[in-house]
């Protein structure tokens, strides 16, 4: 793609854009009566206009059937995890069997460890990225004291090499290969939150399953920003939150993922519930739990209805969509942005860090600001601009091709130029 600095390319852009529609579907937050510019999907996704209707027919059926509306209705409750698996499934690159929305993302990851991190003698260790997301670093710290280990002792923290900002992926898989009989699990982000480095987890599973250790993924930053192939990648398991690039809310319905290998061995330890209980004995309030076959077995409680009616809403938009769409024009978009990004100072103010390669990346850059990061962050939200600030010194922008346009990113790129320039 040949990118030029005039708004002309940016409304050209736009009028080929096979996803201009879509921008239509979402709702934008209002400023002093402007409308703003959302670059932080990576964050919180925009409600979609559709949510209230997804909504309103679950309160409906609620209001009118009551306990019953968990076997009729137009949606009946018992089954309505049920009712987003295709669409889990298309995004994640699994069989249905394998995925299956629940819960909120640090649970679901408290639920994979307990069944995928089993420790044994020497064979205890875990590999995870330097720096991964908090929530995921005290999951494994708690994990790992639970079974009386120190985690300073097991957890492998993996470094950028001096001077660079990202993960080289020889030097994880010979990390790998070099922990060999003491490693247990390789647990890493699809993509990383701070850099939005996207791992190569195809070969990182490879290598794990190689020494025989599990090999695990946390797809916060990369379910519905890339496309996935968590079955044909032969990963272990997987954990994902839905309200960043899925746009279903905050604090919405989380997910798993588990490989069908895993999913039809009764015999791996997990932490049983009700709605885990084989469905078809389930009201028959007998001890001895006997789980559902697939990602099924690891559910705890019936489905939040409410949450993953808001969920519905948004996966239907990616349906029809596209992720492969959805993935050409985020290809395109960053790198947009990223041309913008070069043009306008950005070796005397800040560094992108994430990968330049749009294959190592999805719909976010991170800029490493070597002074005045915040002022920049709060000047361009005082113009409209809402990008997302990381302690102690990056700014992240997020072009969503769902409802970003060329043109948003256009205007992003007018409105740092000019504060750079104040600077």
């Amino acid at each position: 793609m040949h990118y030029t600095s005039e708004k002309n390319f940016a409304e050209e852009a736009d009028r080929k854009d096979l996803l201009k529609n879509f921008k239509d579907l979402f709702y934008f937050p209002v400023r002093n009566g402007k409308q703003q510019y959302y670059f932080t999907g990576n964050s919180l996704g925009l409600q979609p206009k559709s949510v209230r209707s997804f909504v309103e027919l679950e309160l409906k059926a609620w209001e009118e059937y009551a306990v019953e509306a968990h076997f009729e209705g137009k949606n009946p409750w018992f089954h309505y995890h049920k009712f987003t698996k295709k669409h889990l499934a298309e995004l994640t690159g699994a069989k249905e069997l394998e995925v299956v929305s629940m819960n909120n993302l640090t649970t679901n990851l408290h639920l994979m460890l307990t069944s995928f991190y089993q420790p044994k003698g020497r064979k205890n260790k875990i590999i995870i990225e330097a720096g991964a997301f908090p929530s995921d670093q005290y999951a494994l710290e708690t994990q790992i004291k639970l079974r009386g280990l120190i985690p300073d002792e097991i957890l492998i923290e993996l470094q950028p090499e001096p001077g660079e900002h990202c993960l080289r992926t020889d030097n994880i898989l010979s990390a790998i290969r070099e922990l060999n009989e003491e490693l247990a699990l390789v647990m890493m982000s699809g993509v990383q939150y701070y850099s939005g480095q996207f791992f190569e987890i195809d070969k990182i599973t490879q290598a794990a399953h190689e020494v025989n250790a599990y090999a695990g993924f946390d797809l916060a930053h990369a379910i519905g920003n890339l496309p996935l192939s968590l079955h044909k990648d032969d990963v272990d398991f997987a954990v994902w939150c839905s309200y960043k690039y899925l746009n279903s809310g905050p604090g919405g319905v989380s997910g798993i993922y588990v490989n069908e290998k895993h999913g039809s061995n009764n015999t791996i330890p997990r932490l049983g519930g009700w709605w885990g209980q084989n469905e078809e004995i389930r009201f028959k309030m007998q001890k001895g739990f006997h789980p559902m076959k697939g990602a099924d077995g690891w559910q705890l409680s019936n489905v939040n209805v409410i949450s993953t009616a808001a969920h519905r809403a948004s996966l239907e938009i990616f349906s029809k969509a596209g992720i492969n769409t959805i993935r050409e024009k985020s290809k395109i978009l960053t790198g947009y942005l990223e041309y913008l990004l070069n043009d306008t100072m950005s070796g005397n103010y800040f560094e992108i860090i994430t990968p330049s390669n749009p294959e190592e990346r999805g719909a976010q850059l991170s800029l490493l600001f070597k002074k005045n990061g915040k002022e920049v962050f709060e000047a361009l939200t005082k113009d409209n601009m809402l990008v997302d600030w990381r302690e102690p010194n990056v700014v992240r922008i997020s072009p969503v091709p769902l409802y970003n346009s060329f043109t948003d990113v256009f205007a992003l790129g007018n409105s740092l130029r000019n504060i750079l320039g104040q600077l």
